[in-house]
């Protein structure tokens, strides 16, 4: 029987997750009391059992101790039942939104602010998200992203590092992503821009994609750049790092830096240790 333990911050999308993994033939349980955990363990161990897949859904609630939950979770360890833990993470600025646009009271903290609730869960947290198998940052996941990373992990079975990274391209004239942990600067290669066919074109057409990959400089850029993320990824993954923002800049986020992101996520994205994303934040921006 394959056990997932579903936790995480509130708001980061776990009752998502969980419905997701019910999508693929998973038996749900959500929000159990914890100190229900071993008798509803104990019951779906039986023998006569049909149950061969199970998600159970636990919260942080300011009701119930959370560290009983981990004590609950480290018992059946060791009578040889294996549980993965998926911990659902998302930061503090994102998940404020959300619980704005929702106008909900965060569990921990029903009669004071939200933001103090969020840090007093991470806390709660902190020690099952030590020990989760693995950990999905939400943050600036879609629905269906998030349920790629949901199939990978449990229907395809895929190796899985925690480990997310974002390839974003971007214009220097709109300023440097706030989030970005790697920087790369590709102003040093000709510009499309001052060529009239390509002018009102992006990174995103091949003429334009021609244009700069013709150069020797673009493919060498291109390669040192892959040798160097391929020796960061491992010891990021290995510093407990859930994800990396990988910016790539041209003048105005249209052109060079489009093409650049693009040969870069085509060339990793099918890299079995970590997922990746793409996007390009400026190749619409006017002007």
């Amino acid at each position: 029987m394959r056990l997932v333990v579903v936790t995480g911050m509130s708001g980061s999308g776990k009752r998502t997750a969980i419905k997701m993994l019910e999508d693929v033939g998973y038996y749900c349980v959500d929000n159990l009391p914890v100190r229900l955990i071993d008798m509803f363990v104990d019951l779906i161990s039986e023998k006569n059992t049909e149950l061969t897949k199970v998600a159970l859904g636990i919260d942080a609630r300011a009701d119930q101790p959370f560290d009983e939950a981990v004590k609950a979770i480290d018992s059946i360890k060791k009578e040889n039942v294996t549980i993965e833990i998926l911990f659902l993470e998302t930061s503090t600025e994102v998940l404020l939104k959300r619980y704005k646009e929702s106008r909900r009271m965060h569990p921990l903290a029903p009669d004071g602010r939200v933001e103090e609730g969020i840090e007093r869960e991470r806390e709660v947290l902190k020690e099952i998200k030590k020990q989760a198998d693995y950990v999905i940052d939400t943050s600036k996941l879609l629905t269906r992203e998030l349920k790629v990373e949901i199939d990978r992990i449990f229907v395809e079975d895929k190796k899985y590092n925690n480990l997310m990274i974002n390839i974003v391209s971007f214009g220097f004239k709109y300023g440097i992503p706030q989030d970005a942990d790697l920087v790369f600067d590709v102003r040093f290669l000709p510009n499309p821009f001052y060529i009239d066919e390509l002018k009102n074109l992006t990174g995103l057409d091949k003429p334009v994609k021609d244009f700069v990959m013709s150069f020797e400089e673009s493919g060498e850029f291109l390669k040192k750049l892959e040798e160097m993320l391929m020796f960061l990824i491992p010891n990021y993954i290995k510093e407990g790092k859930y994800q990396l923002v990988v910016a790539i800049g041209c003048t105005g986020g249209h052109h060079r830096s489009v093409t650049l992101a693009e040969m870069l996520y085509a060339d990793i994205k099918d890299k079995e240790d970590f997922w990746v994303k793409l996007s390009h934040r400026d190749v619409n921006h006017g002007g």
